[in-house]
């Protein structure tokens, strides 16, 4: 019935009362805040470990005396310390009940929130017309313990459940009679005369899922019957979901801290989880298009589980959110002080927050699709207008969580928002429709008997907390010439400059050679020999050019463009053991027309097979080391190795020669990365916490008499130290074309992105990985292949225990996140395919996996090696990959 004029004034004046008086009405009262005020039975373990996590952030004052119960249909405007705050989160609607909220269920549709008021009373309120009158369903004796909107919208249908019964509702039709003064009744479906934790319904809204203690009873709807009981759990089930792509199966969490894949029309458990964590677990999420399974636990634990019938339930990501949380404002925070002008950024120091070291976890209570839709300019190359997001609601934040990335893209912690009237939330459901900018959360206080419901802006959100964006304007790709200050002009630029005309040679002393009188390598016979002809001036049809290559030769390393569907390098076709005793092959690099493959090795040698693995290798001995780096030149003539002995040599490939040496003494720490860099003008390498720049010159001439003395010579053209001060870890940069960008790893778990013609440092990635990346690998394509040129900004992180990353050198955003193979003890390697559009990476259970660039589930692995996988190199000529493992064998997998 419509509130008469005294009574909404009345509400307003005590609406004001509690939100000046929140910070004192937020306390753990015993006949509230513990669930047991009023009759109220929390979840038997779920409650007690969500509580357990904030009995100790409680205040110890008072708690004021709690006004009547007041519904209010209207929220007026809180004064905030942001003055932007409420363009990110409004409270739309706020209730107060009777009985402890702390852990009542609450549920979200398009077009209604349903809510327990005072215990046993279910209310519907619409979001979409807030004049309408509040809905309240009576039809319950006892607590109402679950709550699910039904998938369809017509009819929409709501089911409710309690101790003494199961009721399912046609809430347009309750309106209706709502509206004639009729009391609107709902259907009973039955009575399990247990505690129901969790309902959901059927795709269809044909069967619905009811979960009591440890069983899940599945009832039609439309015969009011149970079709069907599962019993395999340990422990309470929590959450349960329908796979939408196959009908007959339902999937389930439960507090025994597993899930269970159940084919509930045969009545029988398809998979069975193993132990997941130390807490129950108690959301879940199916993710229809990437075939996933995401669920999250109480200690703040999310788990992510590829669904595809090939991948048997694989386990493709796991975060924890308190980790996330810390490195998102970790950037954030960077990404501030590179705001601020220069000379303020050396006396500004952050202000660390106190209060966030009380906060244990992050309870992951609920978990919501969202479509995350950003403009092109800050999204990732290989992103769509609308990337797939999740929604993660917690006891004190809200978040944004990218499966791709394994990122956070946006947080919302109630406690930044002081005209939220709930800021430690017992139970969450979130909502927001496909490709809308905004979203509906309802919160449950904790420690109180307040029902909230936040239109939270997702746009203004991201804005809010949106890096600048120093890193926008990079590019693999130069954009402009070459600068006369630049250090990459010394040399380069120089050299193609047409020498002057009157400009003096040097008087050089002629020598004559001994030369053969005819100067052609081969003499065309005089036919003397031969025998006489049959037919004269027959034209010749078999005429071969010297010149070209036969058709045959040119289509075996040829590739005009890898198809994902035919050019899968899939079947082992040849295996090479490197030494006669087992020894780590530590590199592995083909040269740039796929001729030749090039490899490290741990007893100080380098080998240089055929693409094809045939044949005797030429090896290349000089160091005293284990070998750490080979790289090719561009020309394909030289090979340059760096070795564990601090040295670093540059070889002819065709005379399996040492050319250039660089001994300890030219530097003050060890090389830890080098390359041929600028198409093969200059060396780039990294000693300590410095990269260097040289010039090199390699002396052609050979003169046997004097082979004692070198003549090649290096010379050093710039050195730039890291912004840390940390030593670089590894470092990577494009050599087939000229790209002014090095990216370097650090010791600080950091990435640092030079642009070397300004000379200086252009942008840095903070909290890379949990530890420091041992590779980077950028998308350096292939003369056989075509990529678009946005592709080339993309490059790869790894590190030890922290799966494979795919960032955006324009955003200097995690694009991707690959997790899905064993990676824990020994850094194994990378690579890209010569497409762009696949992953290679080594793993610890001897296969080698291959991801594609649009999914972070794995697309197949390589089976056929006999330890540990350390590094993967593909063939830019062919659709070949060859892998390298820690036993010292090389193996090549070439497609059907």
């Amino acid at each position: 019935m419509p509130r008469s004029r005294e009574s909404r004034e009345e509400a307003c004046r005590v609406k004001g009362s509690l939100s000046r008086n929140h910070s004192d009405a937020k306390t753990l009262a015993a006949s509230s805040g513990d669930g047991g005020g009023g009759g109220q039975r929390p979840r038997r373990g779920v409650g007690a470990c969500v509580r357990d996590v904030f009995r100790r952030q409680a205040p110890e004052r008072g708690r004021p005396e709690s006004p009547l119960r007041r519904i209010m249909d209207t929220v007026p405007e809180m004064p905030s310390t942001d003055a932007h705050s409420s363009d990110i989160v409004a409270e739309r609607y706020l209730v107060e009940s009777k009985k402890s909220t702390a852990h009542v269920p609450l549920a979200c549709s398009t077009q209604y929130c349903a809510f327990p008021l005072d215990g046993n009373h279910l209310c519907v309120w619409s979001p979409r017309d807030p004049s309408h009158q509040l809905l309240t369903l009576q039809g319950h004796h006892q607590l109402i313990t679950a709550v699910a909107f039904g998938n369809q919208i017509d009819p929409h249908q709501l089911c409710s459940a309690s101790q003494d019964c199961i009721i399912m509702w046609n809430v347009d039709s309750c309106r209706e009679k709502t509206l004639k003064g009729v009391t609107p009744r709902g259907t009973v479906l039955g009575s399990l005369l247990q505690t129901v934790l969790c309902l959901r319904f059927s795709p269809d809204d044909r069967a619905v899922a009811v979960c009591a203690g440890n069983k899940i009873s599945v009832m039609d709807v439309e015969k009011q019957s149970v079709l069907v009981e599962l019993q395999g759990h340990q422990g309470s089930v929590t959450a349960v979901e329908f796979c939408p792509w196959q009908a007959h199966i339902l999937i389930s969490v439960s507090e025994d801290r597993t899930f269970k894949v159940w084919d509930y029309c045969v009545g029988s458990s398809i998979y069975n989880s193993s132990i997941l964590t130390a807490y129950p677990l108690l959301s879940l999420l199916i993710r229809e298009e990437n075939r996933q399974l995401v669920t999250g636990s109480a200690d703040g634990q999310l788990w992510i589980f590829s669904l595809m019938e090939s991948h048997h339930y694989h386990c493709v990501a796991h975060v924890d959110l308190r980790k996330k949380s810390g490195t998102f404002s970790t950037r954030r925070m960077l990404a501030r002080q590179c705001s601020l002008p220069e000379d303020s950024q050396y006396h500004s120091t952050p202000e660390v927050d106190k209060r966030e070291e009380a906060e244990a976890t992050f309870p992951v209570l609920s978990l919501a699709h969202c479509d995350l839709c950003l403009p092109d300019n800050q999204n990732g190359a290989f992103s769509f207008e609308c990337t797939k997001c999740l929604w993660i609601g917690s006891s004190t934040a809200l978040f944004v969580f990218n499966p791709a990335s394994i990122e956070l893209e946006a947080a919302l912690h109630f406690k930044e928002f002081q005209s939220l009237s709930v800021q430690v939330a017992g139970s969450c459901a979130v909502m927001s429709e496909a490709m809308s900018p905004k979203a509906l959360c309802m919160l449950s206080s904790m420690f109180g008997n307040k029902i909230a419901v936040l239109d939270v802006s997702l746009a203004a959100l991201l804005s809010s907390q949106r890096s600048p964006g120093a890193g926008r304007a990079l590019s693999v790709l130069p954009s402009s010439c070459v600068l006369p200050t630049s250090p990459l002009y010394s040399g380069v630029v120089k050299e193609s400059l047409p020498k002057p005309a009157n400009s003096k040679r040097h008087a050089v002393r002629s020598v004559m050679e001994d030369r053969p009188l005819v100067f052609h390598s081969k003499i065309r016979s005089s036919g003397y020999t031969s025998a006489p002809h049959g037919t004269m001036f027959s034209p010749k049809t078999n005429i071969k050019h010297i010149n070209k290559r036969t058709s045959k030769c040119k289509n075996s390393h040829k590739c005009k463009e890898f198809s994902l569907e035919h050019c899968l390098p899939r079947n082992l076709s040849r295996q090479v053991a490197v030494a006669q005793e087992p020894v780590a092959v530590s590199c592995l690099q083909y040269s740039g027309d796929g001729q030749r493959l090039a490899c490290g090795l741990a007893n100080h040698l380098s080998l240089v097979f055929d693409a094809s693995l045939s044949g005797r290798p030429a090896a290349f001995s000089g160091h005293d080391g284990a070998v750490s780096t080979v790289c090719w030149s561009h020309d394909k003539r030289w090979l340059l190795s760096t070795g564990r002995d601090r040295t670093l040599r540059v070889w002819s490939v065709h005379r399996t020669e040492l050319m250039l040496l660089l001994g300890p003494e030219s530097f003050s720490k060890p090389i830890t990365s080098a390359q041929f860099y600028y198409m093969d003008a200059f060396m780039l390498l990294s000693s300590g916490p410095e990269l260097w720049l040289l010039k090199y010159h390699i002396d052609l001439c050979r003169d046997d008499m004097r082979r004692y003395k070198p003549k090649s010579r290096h010379k050093p053209v710039f050195r730039l130290p890291l912004t840390s001060g940390a030593d670089v870890t590894t470092l990577s940069a494009v050599n087939d074309f000229y790209s002014h960008i090095v990216l370097t790893a650090g010791r600080d778990r950091a990435v640092e992105v030079f642009d070397l013609n300004v000379g200086r440092s252009a942008a840095v990635i903070a909290e890379v990985h949990s530890r420091p990346a041992h590779q980077v690998c950028q998308n350096k394509g292939s003369s056989f292949a075509a990529q678009q040129s946005l592709a080339y900004n993309l490059f790869l992180t790894t590190a030890v225990g922290d799966g494979v990353r795919l960032w955006d050198l324009r955003t200097l955003r995690c694009v991707r996140c690959f997790e899905g193979h064993p990676h824990r003890c020994y850094p194994c390697g990378v690579a890209f395919s010569p497409c762009g559009r696949l992953v290679g990476c080594g793993a610890e259970d001897r296969h080698a996996y291959v991801y594609e660039m649009g999914s972070s589930s794995f697309l197949y692995r390589l089976a056929g090696h006999t330890d540990t996988v350390t590094e993967v190199a593909f063939n830019p000529a062919a659709p070949q990959l060859a892998t390298a493992t820690l036993d010292g064998k090389l193996q090549l997998f070439v497609a059907e």
